[in-house]
This record gives structure tokens, C-alpha cells and sequence, in this order.
């Protein structure tokens, strides 16, 4: 299995890993500025046990992002380990397709969580 193999539809490897790498960005991007705008708010103790936990699940979700870039590192890395690997090493397509669906249900927590 190359990058350019299709797993699903017309998607490549390729395409589904930049397209999970490109959303992690744009959710670390928006994270930042949502506790970015949501420091200035906290000037006492009681404002801070009603942000911080807004914040904590904010990190939370910038952490699955990573971790979803950890697993295409590892992807990448087994690929390129040519012929040492085998085909149980590989995500599977459904595999690559569960990764997919839980990128995009962070984004739209995140995006819920913006309104």
C-alpha cells in the first residue's frame, strides 16, 4: 500500500492524511484563539471554575489532534519501511476511515462549542 493507494471513494492515502493533518491545524489555529479570548475573562476565582474547564476541554481536543498526527507518522513510517512490513501493520481502509470520522466529529464539538 503506496500514498497514492485508494482507499475509499476517490481518496488516496495521501489525501486523507494531509486532509487529517490540514484540520488538526486549523483546530490547533481556532483552540488558541478561543483560550486566547477566553483568558482576559478570568480576574477572579469564580470566573475561573466556570473558563478553566471550557479551556481544559479545548486542550482535550487539541491533544486528539495530535495524536491523530502521531498515527499518520506511524502510517508514514511503516510505508516507508518497504518490504519489512506486512499488510497487518497498515491501517486498514476502515481504520483510516474511523480516523476521518473522529476529526471531523472534534471539529464540529469545536465548532458547537464557538455558538
Amino acid at each position: 500500500m503506496g500514498l497514492e493507494t485508494v482507499i475509499f471513494g476517490k481518496k488516496t492515502v495521501s489525501d486523507v492524511l494531509k486532509e487529517v493533518y490540514d484540520n488538526s491545524k486549523r483546530k490547533e489555529l481556532q483552540i488558541n484563539a478561543l483560550i486566547g479570548e477566553l483568558k482576559p475573562l478570568v480576574s477572579d476565582v469564580g470566573d475561573a471554575t466556570l473558563v478553566v474547564p471550557m479551556i481544559k476541554e479545548y486542550l482535550e481536543v487539541g491533544v486528539k489532534n495530535d495524536e491523530h498526527l502521531i498515527k499518520m507518522l506511524a502510517i508514514v513510517q511503516r510505508m516507508e519501511g518497504g518490504g519489512k512490513a506486512t499488510e497487518a501493520d497498515f491501517f486498514n481502509p476502515e481504520e483510516l476511515a474511523r480516523l476521518m470520522e473522529q476529526s471531523e466529529e472534534l471539529g464540529k464539538k469545536l465548532d458547537d462549542a464557538e455558538l
